[in-house]
């Protein structure tokens, strides 16, 4: 049931890998409490300050260290034991730290952001520990690990004197945004490949069309149509109109539109006997439809028939004429019982 308060800063770890960034963050929240002096032996402090700053030490302690300086009473005691156990951790972070600036190089990352990230997270260990890494170190490691394609890019930096870190790295930033943008151009369109080109939306809507034009006149031409014109009579606005409404509606059913043309070229012309056409648009010549005609009529008078006949024929399948066999051979006599022969 302990730590049932919110923590301030991470817990310090039985194991003390996190003891320098504990440290650091508990000396922060003391000294805004106004209670850093009581971890300094040389200062003096009231037995108030001392209570407030021991709980907070022992309040982001892991449990077992807790258990371990549970007979510690002053914040000066409390934080010597905790230093003199765990304060070798920079002998073993700094080396790593030195490690990993050593192999730094700005071309193995693939953004300026992450090469940013990682080489402060190396200079702030390296200053945790002691070792301060000025700009002038940070501007010529970066500049000193361009790819070699980026010679004479790394060159252009160098003229122009940066003496701060964060200066170079915000031009960089800027260049690779912009770097960005160039390619994506690129790709949307590379280089010598003509323009899109312009696609402009039609609709058409036979609701719409009803709204307008509408008149008081009634033509009488090929297709019915509603004119703008006043009167009856035969006008090239009713004709217009009434093509405008069969337009439309093969716009607005191009499935149906479809079906149609698909049973008309499978129809069979009654007049001429082709496909593609019905009969009332047929245009074929008269002597040859009426050649059609009578083949029709000729194939409906060929009937099959088939010859029966009493008279005895000629005898098949190997048998001899002589052995001619009637149907009076098997009738038998209901009176006799005997053949009719």
């Amino acid at each position: 049931m302990s730590n049932l308060a919110r923590l301030e800063i991470l817990a310090l770890d039985v194991s003390g890998k996190n003891y320098m960034t504990w440290a650091s963050d508990a000396q922060m929240h003391l000294r805004s409490d106004g209670v850093l002096s009581t971890i300094d032996p040389s200062e003096t402090t009231s037995d108030e300050d001392k209570a407030k700053a021991m709980v907070f030490l022992r309040h982001h302690l892991h449990d077992n260290l807790k258990n371990e300086y549970i007979t510690k009473e002053d914040p000066v005691d409390l934080w010597q034991s905790l230093k003199d156990r765990f304060d070798h951790q920079k002998y073993v972070i700094l080396p790593k730290a030195r490690h990993e600036w050593l192999n730094l190089r700005f071309l193995d990352y693939k953004s300026v952001g992450e090469f940013n990230s990682a080489m402060f997270g190396i200079t702030s260990r390296m200053a945790l520990c002691g070792e301060e890494v000025s700009d002038y170190d940070m501007i010529e490691k970066t500049l000193s690990t361009f790819h070699l394609r980026n010679v004479i890019l790394q060159e252009q930096y160098r003229t122009k004197g940066y003496t701060r870190y964060s200066e170079l790295m915000h031009v960089l930033l800027v260049a690779e945004q912009n770097n960005q943008l160039v390619m994506l151009n690129h790709q949307t369109r590379p280089t010598g490949s003509p323009p899109l080109p312009e696609v402009n939306v039609a609709s058409s809507s036979y609701n719409n069309w009803q709204g307008q034009g509408r008149g008081r006149g009634r033509g009488r031409g090929r297709g019915r149509g509603r004119g703008g014109g006043r009167g009856r009579g035969r006008g090239r606005g009713h004709y217009r109109n009434s093509f405008n409404v069969g337009k439309a509606k093969n716009d607005l059913h191009v499935n149906d539109a479809s079906r149609v043309i698909k049973k008309k070229d499978e129809s069979i012309c009654y007049r001429c006997g082709m496909k593609g056409h019905w009969y009332q648009t047929c245009r074929i010549p008269k002597h040859l439809a009426d050649l059609y005609q009578a083949s029709q009529k000729e194939k409906e008078r060929d009937v099959e028939t088939n010859l029966i006949s009493n008279e005895a024929g000629p005898s098949y399948h190997g048998l001899n004429d002589k052995t001619h066999l009637d149907i009076a051979d098997f009738l038998v006599n209901q009176e006799s019982g005997k053949s009719c022969d």
